[in-house]
C-alpha cells in the first residue's frame, strides 16, 4: 500500500510552524512598532472617521474603539486596527509578493493578543509565522506581476489567520481549518486604486477581521477544505490561475524566513516612488533646483501605471505621483508627511518642477520586477549638463536597510503626527521593544491605551 503524498497546504503549515530563531523574534518587534506608527499617524484621517461612524464608538476614535473591544470582541478590534495601516503609504512591503503584510497580520495578532494576556515572545513568534504564510502565498500569486486582485487583502488574510491562531495556541490539526476558513473569506480587487474612496482600507480591515474569525471558527471545530489553496477549485485556481502553486513549499532561502526579506518604507508615498526618491536625494547636493530643465525617470512599467500623476490635487493622489515625489526630493530632500498634504499640493514651485518630470520604462529594470524595484534618474540643467543616479534597491530594502534607530525615529514622527504626546509615544515604543522579554502583553496594552488618550482638537495633525 503506497502512502499518499501530503497536501502542499500541510507542508506549508509545517514550514510556517518550525522553530523561530531569536533574531527573527526581535526583528518582528520592529515590524509591529512600524505598523503601530502608521496607524497612529492616520487615526484622525477621513477613512478613520468614516469607519468609526460605521462601527459606532461613542467618541469617534477608531483605535480607541478597537482597544475597547479587545476584552470581548477581537474581530471588531482587528477591523478597527486593520483599517489604517495603508492610509499614509508607509506600510511594510515584501517586493516579490507585492504584499503589505503588516496591515493585516499585525492588526489580527494584536487584536488576539489583547483579548487575553499572552507572553510577548508568543505574540512576536505569531507575527513571524503569519508573515511566512502570507508571503509564501503572495509570491505564488504575484509570480506574473500584478493581477486584478489586491494581494494585501486576498493573500494577507491567510497570514492574519495563522498569526491569530498562533496567538490562541491552536493545535496543528486545527491550523488546516484556519487556512480553509481564511481562504473562504479572501477578498479585494484593484478597482479601488482607480477611483477615490476608502475601499483599499476596507480590504485590509476585512482581511484582519476575517483572519481572527477564521481562528475562532477553527477553535470551535468549524471545519473546511484541506486543499483550499491548491485544489482544482481552490484559491490559486480561482484567483490566480496563471500561478504555479509548486513554489508554495519551496525550501527556505538563505535568509531562512520571509520576514528577513521585508522592506520598510521611510517615505510616506507609494513604494513604487521610493527608488526614484532615493536616487534624487543622493544627487540633490550637486543640483540647483531652480536651474533644472528636465528630470527623466526610467523605471519599471508597474511604477508608471500606478504613479503617473503629474497634477495631484489630493494627498492620496500626491502619494501616488512620481512627478510630485521627484519634485519634493529635489526641492526639499527626503519627503515627510507634510510634503504630500496642504500647501505642498498647490505650491507653484513644486508644480513647475512636476511639469519637468518625464517617465519612461526601462526594459532591464522592468524585467526585474516584482523581485526588484529600481529606478534610473537623469537631471538636466539649464546649461545642458546632466547628473545621473541609479537605485536598484531603495533605502528600506533589505539590501539597503533602515536601522533600528531609523525605524524608531519614524515611529515617533508618525505618533507625533497622530497627536500622541512625546511621553506616551516613548512609553509605547519601550513596551514594544521590550516584548521579547515581556511575560505578557499588559504593558503593551497600557502603553497603547495611554497613547490613544484624547488629545485637544488643536493638537491633532490633519
Amino acid at each position: 500500500m503506497t502512502e499518499t503524498a501530503p497536501l502542499p497546504e500541510s507542508t506549508l503549515i509545517r514550514i510556517c510552524r518550525r522553530p523561530v530563531p531569536e533574531r527573527l523574534v526581535r526583528r518582528a518587534r520592529l515590524h509591529l512598532l512600524d505598523w503601530l506608527g502608521c496607524i497612529l499617524a492616520a487615526r484622525h484621517c477621513d477613512a478613520a472617521r468614516a469607519m468609526a461612524r460605521a462601527v459606532g464608538p461613542d467618541d469617534g476614535d477608531l483605535l480607541r474603539a478597537g482597544l475597547a473591544s479587545t476584552p470581548h470582541d477581537a474581530q471588531r478590534a482587528a477591523l478597527c486596527f486593520g483599517t489604517l495601516g495603508n492610509v499614509l503609504e508607509m506600510d511594510d512591503l515584501d517586493r516579490a509578493s507585492i504584499l503589505h503584510p503588516g496591515d493585516t497580520i499585525c492588526a489580527a495578532a494584536l487584536a488576539a493578543a489583547l483579548e487575553r494576556p499572552v507572553p510577548g515572545p508568543a505574540l512576536l513568534t505569531a507575527l513571524v509565522r503569519g508573515y511566512e504564510a502570507a508571503i509564501r502565498i503572495g509570491r505564488v500569486a504575484a509570480s506574473g506581476g500584478y493581477t486584478p486582485f489586491y494581494n494585501s487583502g486576498t493573500c494577507g488574510v491567510f497570514g492574519a489567520a495563522l498569526a491569530a491562531a498562533e496567538v490562541r495556541t491552536l493545535a496543528e490539526a486545527q491550523i488546516a481549518d484556519v487556512l480553509a476558513q481564511a481562504g473562504m473569506q479572501a477578498a479585494g480587487i484593484w478597482q479601488c486604486r482607480l477611483e477615490p474612496g476608502f475601499s483599499k482600507q476596507l480590504a485590509t480591515a476585512q482581511a484582519a477581521r476575517a483572519g481572527v474569525f477564521a481562528a475562532e471558527l477553527a477553535a470551535a471545530g468549524f471545519t473546511g477544505p484541506r486543499a483550499i489553496l491548491t485544489g482544482e477549485m481552490g484559491f490559486f485556481a480561482s484567483y490566480y490561475p496563471g500561478a504555479d502553486p509548486a513554489r508554495l513549499t519551496d525550501a527556505p532561502g538563505p535568509q531562512d524566513w520571509a520576514l528577513s526579506e521585508m522592506s520598510f518604507k521611510p517615505f510616506p508615498a507609494c513604494r513604487h516612488t521610493h527608488p526614484a526618491i532615493s536616487a534624487l536625494v543622493e544627487i540633490r547636493p550637486s543640483i540647483a533646483p531652480a536651474g533644472v530643465q528636465r528630470v527623466d525617470i526610467h523605471t519599471y512599467r508597474a511604477a508608471i501605471e500606478f504613479c503617473d500623476a503629474p497634477h495631484p490635487t489630493t494627498p492620496g493622489a500626491a502619494r501616488f505621483s512620481l512627478q510630485h515625489a521627484a519634485a519634493i526630493a529635489l526641492l526639499r530632500g527626503a519627503p515627510s508627511l507634510a510634503d504630500f498634504e496642504g500647501d505642498a499640493l498647490s505650491d507653484p514651485t513644486i508644480a513647475a518642477l512636476r511639469d519637468k518630470v518625464h517617465l519612461a520604462t526601462d526594459p532591464g529594470i522592468d524585467a526585474a520586477f516584482p523581485r526588484g524595484y529600481g529606478a534610473r534618474i537623469t537631471v538636466t540643467g539649464s546649461d545642458g549638463a546632466t547628473e545621473s543616479a541609479a537605485c536598484p534597491e531603495a533605502w528600506g530594502d533589505p539590501e539597503n536597510p533602515m536601522s533600528e534607530a531609523d525605524l524608531v525615529a519614524k515611529f515617533l514622527a508618525n505618533a507625533r503626527h497622530g497627536g500622541v504626546g512625546a511621553d506616551a509615544a516613548e512609553a509605547l515604543r519601550d513596551a514594544v521593544l521590550a516584548l521579547p522579554d515581556a511575560p505578557d502583553t499588559s504593558r503593551l496594552r497600557d502603553a497603547f491605551a495611554a497613547a490613544l488618550s484624547p488629545v485637544p482638537e488643536y493638537a491633532r495633525c490633519p
